[in-house]
């Protein structure tokens, strides 16, 4: 599950913004540091893995954070689904500025590494993560989103807008939560109200989002658990999830993503093929696995319809899934992703991983090799939030392949195209 980290009960004083980094004239530094009060650390009953990590995307209680979501956009992986017809939109790309769109980048809220913006002039990264707790304003984040779209440029990442995207779910997950920052229910809460009333809050969380620079919410979870609760760390125990029967998860989540859109901010709908049935956490634990969803199945259903809703990105999950693909985590599985999204549902959006940085599920692979990985079975973005130094090691495994290997090229080639096709429909970050 994608993470930032759990809100804490011992606020401190942090510093917002990146720190001075000389070598990059392509940073234009934020003018003055600006003070931002963001959670240390995360409450002992609370989920969450550690600093800079939150339930948002892929993680569970007591563990680390949360998942993102997913999107309709349409095509088969053959040739480049989703990929726009006409001119090539990546004529005069280099093959590493191309492989920079299928990275996000994490840069922690409350204790930011230089590495979060070395990648972009470096690595040509194109996307970014807002990861951590914080409790600044829309103005104050506006400005540290500001300090990497500003460096958006034709030696970086070739004049292409980026994805700025965080995990403002609800309940144990909400990234931004400072004043401006409405407190968002859990999805369980979320679920009392009606779907119209739904997509009108929303669309105000939206607002707010989008006033603060970011134009991605990974969110929200349409995990089916249609079991006990209290036996699913990652979604049930914190309410994570919008009911227990396909129909209540549709209803609201599809609400959710509308309001979202409404406001001009993109989701991704996660954790695909499902969250809602492992007993174990993927962020925390390795070895997480689902012995009961198959191919054909009611948390797979939610999911398609989420797409025909309009989602545009879907989230992978990394547990596996026996009676899928055994021993493949979703995210590295072709069946997963290739087959079962862009095949059996159609999907022909943006697919985007949980964390491959810093998930105990998938610590048995190098970085070079997760990343790869993920790429080959069809996933278009790699999201590297917990631990962001891990992605110049993966960025050159992914060059050193694509140089090697026409097929696996040809891969990159279509999912950076999904990218910008997604970009070109979306409002810019951070204006």
């Amino acid at each position: 599950m994608d993470a930032a980290t759990l809100p804490s009960d011992r606020p401190g004083w942090v510093w917002w913004g990146p720190t001075v980094r000389e070598r990059s004239a392509l940073v234009t530094l934020v003018v003055g540091m600006v003070a931002l009060l963001c959670a240390a650390c995360s409450p002992a009953t609370a989920p969450g893995s550690g600093a800079g990590k939150s339930p948002s995307s892929t993680s569970a209680p007591g563990e680390t954070a949360p998942p993102a979501s997913g999107a309709d956009g349409g095509g088969s992986p053959e040739p480049s689904p989703g990929a726009p017809t006409g001119a090539d939109p990546l004529e005069g790309w280099t093959l590493e500025e191309q492989i920079g769109q299928l990275f996000m980048v994490g840069v922690d809220v409350s204790a930011q590494q230089d590495i979060s913006w070395e990648v972009v002039p470096d690595d040509h990264v194109g996307n970014v993560f807002l990861a951590g707790r914080s409790h600044a304003t829309p103005g104050e984040v506006a400005t540290l989103v500001r300090s990497f779209t500003d460096m958006v440029g034709p030696d970086s990442t070739h004049g292409t807008p980026m994805l700025v995207a965080t995990d403002q779910e609800g309940g144990a997950v909400q990234v931004l939560q400072g004043p401006g920052f409405s407190a968002i229910p859990a999805a369980l809460e979320q679920s009392a109200l009606s779907p119209g009333d739904l997509v009108g809050a929303a669309r105000d969380w939206g607002d707010e989002l989008a006033s603060a620079g970011v134009n991605l919410n990974l969110a929200p979870v349409m995990d089916l658990v249609d079991g006990d609760p209290q036996q699913n760390p990652p979604i049930g125990v914190w309410g994570r999830h919008y009911g227990a029967t396909v129909e209540e998860v549709v209803e609201h989540a599809n609400a959710f993503s509308r309001g979202m859109r409404d406001a001009g901010v993109a989701v991704a709908v996660k954790h695909f093929p499902g969250l809602g049935r492992v007993a174990q956490n993927t962020d925390t634990q390795a070895g997480v696995s689902d012995t009961v969803t198959t191919r054909d199945d009611a948390s797979v259903e939610v999911f398609a319809r989420g797409i025909a809703d309009g989602a545009q990105m879907v989230m992978m999950s990394t547990a596996v899934y026996e009676r899928i693909d055994a021993g493949v985590p979703a995210a590295f599985s072709s069946v997963a992703v290739t087959e079962m999204l862009r095949g059996d549902l159609g999907f022909r959006g943006v697919v985007i991983t949980d964390d491959l940085s810093g998930a105990a599920q998938v610590q048995a692979w190098s970085p070079g090799e997760r990343a790869v990985r993920a790429l080959q079975a069809g996933c278009d973005i790699v999201l590297v939030s917990a631990s962001p130094q891990q992605i110049p090691e993966m960025v050159d495994a992914v060059v050193e392949r694509a140089r090697a290997d026409a097929d696996f090229a040809a891969k990159v080639r279509a999912s950076a195209a999904r990218v910008l096709t997604l970009k070109a429909e979306m409002t810019p970050a951070g204006g």
